[in-house]
């Protein structure tokens, strides 16, 4: 028997399909609506719209569940490299011994950025942000990398590309914008280990691998790699349908998630314990300014738009912090604060019945910074992690039979019809 819901109005009735996912989460067909009843639905900021049938990533709010293609995202930070995780999200399974060694020399034979992109890099203005940067550059690499005659060729080699190609990039920012000469990628390091090797390698000074750095890195890009229909992945599946190519699309994504209520969290995370400091240290202060309603201030890097309960990507990066801050024996005085109010907000009963535990941004900002990344280059990092999640929600996207172009309703509420007036006619 058909699972329906009955929608009625103006004793009207309407049967409308319940789609039940794999996991067991309901939702009900709404696209025959307007066909049938000329209504729309409304849902501002679409917390209650399913866009999509996704085999890719699930996550439950309200149990703190992440998983990547079945597997908990526990498992991959503990067992998995990058790359194998970035194979899975595209490709749908972990790859066997052969598929990972052609996986690791597709990437090394495309991690070189053409030498002509220097040009554009060298002629941004000093105080560009590297996410506009990014986003800019990568939207470029299709004049570049122009169209291949085989399709399935195309998009193998144009995802690797962005997977090889923006690691690179990132780092050919930090270099130029520190007047350092480019350091190339290295065939015989990890796809970890060269991006540290090639954002602080210098001709005085060795990079000397630091394995606790490598791990964090490696753990942070696995967590980010996909988090389900957020605001960049719908912007890179809302820009795809309509068929433009896959730089472009992730140029979309990296726009979106340059905003600081998305992947622009980390960043502020750094630059709120900065403010907490520079007023003399005090954290209670800020966690009394945080639970007052007229208080505009908010502490960044607790809560967390679907998560009810404790993020579980920001366990293992607490885990992940604790571990290298030990191993780095850092001194540093806003690690100190964040690790106050960490303590303090955690048992705080306003932070805990409002569900404002720390989420993962709180604890990546606080990694990022004792790695050495600058604190501009923060949301860069979360967009190289972000990268398998964005090209594999792409690709489903475009493998789907059914794909339209998205294109939302609205309710206007904007002035009724009335006639053009004459300029000299107008009072």
């Amino acid at each position: 028997m058909e699972d329906v819901v009955t929608l009625t109005y103006n004793g009207n009735e309407i049967r409308l399909p319940v789609i039940t996912g794999s996991e067991g989460e309901k939702a009900i067909d709404i696209s025959r609506l307007r066909s049938e009843t000329g209504f729309i639905t409304l849902d501002p900021g679409y917390a209650n719209t399913g866009s999509c049938l996704s085999g890719i990533t699930f996550m439950d709010g309200e149990k703190g569940v992440l998983r990547y293609r079945g597997i908990p995202v526990e498992q991959l930070a503990e067992q998995s490299t990058f790359k194998e995780t970035a194979y899975l999200l595209i490709h749908g399974k972990l790859p066997n011994r052969d598929q990972l060694t052609r996986f690791s020399i597709l990437l090394n034979d495309n991690s070189l950025v053409h030498t002509d992109m220097k040009a554009f890099y060298q002629n941004f203005p000093r105080a560009s942000h590297p996410m506009g940067i990014l986003s800019s550059m990568v939207n470029a690499m299709r004049s570049f990398y122009p169209e291949l005659d085989s399709q399935e060729e195309e998009i193998t080699l144009t995802m690797t590309r962005l997977l090889a190609k923006v690691r690179t990039m990132a780092a050919m920012s930090y270099k130029i914008s520190r007047g350092h000469e480019l350091v190339l990628p290295r065939p015989d390091l990890t796809y970890c280990e060269n991006f540290l090797n090639m954002m602080f390698e210098t001709p005085v000074k060795p990079y000397e691998i630091n394995r606790a750095a490598v791990n964090a890195l490696r753990v942070f890009w696995i967590l980010h790699a996909d988090h389900e229909q957020n605001c960049s992945t719908s912007s890179v599946r809302m820009v795809g349908s309509a068929r433009v190519n896959l730089y472009a699309a992730i140029s979309a994504g990296i726009a979106a998630l340059w905003g600081p209520l998305h992947g622009g969290a980390n960043q502020a995370v750094i630059e709120m314990l900065t403010q907490i400091q520079e007023e003399g240290g005090n954290f209670k202060k800020a966690i009394e300014r945080a639970k007052d309603k007229k208080d505009p201030f908010r502490l960044m890097g607790f809560g967390h738009r679907v998560y009810k309960t404790y993020d579980p990507r920001a366990k293992i990066m607490k885990k992940m912090c604790d571990e290298l801050l030990e191993s780095l024996n850092i001194n540093d005085p806003l690690l100190d604060i964040a690790k106050e109010l960490e303590a303090v907000a955690t048992k705080d009963p306003y932070f805990v019945d409002h569900n404002l535990y720390p989420n993962i941004d709180f604890y990546s900002g606080i990694v990022l910074r004792a790695i050495g990344i600058p604190t501009n280059m923060f949301t860069v990092m979360f967009a190289i992690g972000r990268l398998p999640g964005w090209i594999a929600q792409w690709k489903e996207s475009m493998d789907d039979p059914k794909l339209k172009i998205c294109r939302p309703r609205q309710i206007y509420t904007g002035n009724q019809g009335f006639d053009f007036i004459p300029s000299h006619a107008r009072s």
